[in-house]
Parts: structure tokens; C-alpha cells; sequence
């Protein structure tokens, strides 16, 4: 019992480290777009949390890195 203990908590901290790890990029993302971007490109609206984490998503799927 004390080894599925272990590997469930392995399970939630891998989890909470990729959703960690999620959040600072996408707060990256937002930050580069709504900070620079926005004042470049005439037309750019600023983007949310939420969006930006979308953003990062989709360009690690086209990206993509092994």
C-alpha cells in the first residue's frame, strides 16, 4: 500500500510540475504579445491567460520538439 502511496504522489507532483511549467510559458506568451506585439502590429488586440496558453499549446504542436 505505502508503494501505490508513492506512486500516486509521484503522479500528482508530475502534474502539478507540467501545469507549473504550462502557467510561466503561457504567462511568457502573454506577455511578450500584449507587450510587444500590440504596439507593433496595428489591429492586435491584447490576448488573456487563457488564450496565450492556447497559443503556446498550438505551437509546441506545430513546433514540436523530442
Amino acid at each position: 500500500m505505502e508503494e501505490l502511496y508513492k506512486a500516486l504522489g509521484g503522479f500528482v507532483l508530475g502534474v502539478m510540475l507540467v501545469l507549473a511549467v504550462g502557467l510561466v510559458l503561457s504567462w511568457l506568451v502573454m506577455m511578450l504579445w500584449n507587450n510587444c506585439l500590440v504596439d507593433a502590429i496595428v489591429g492586435l488586440q491584447d490576448i488573456t491567460w487563457q488564450q496565450a496558453w492556447g497559443i503556446t499549446i498550438l505551437a509546441r504542436l506545430l513546433v514540436g520538439s523530442k
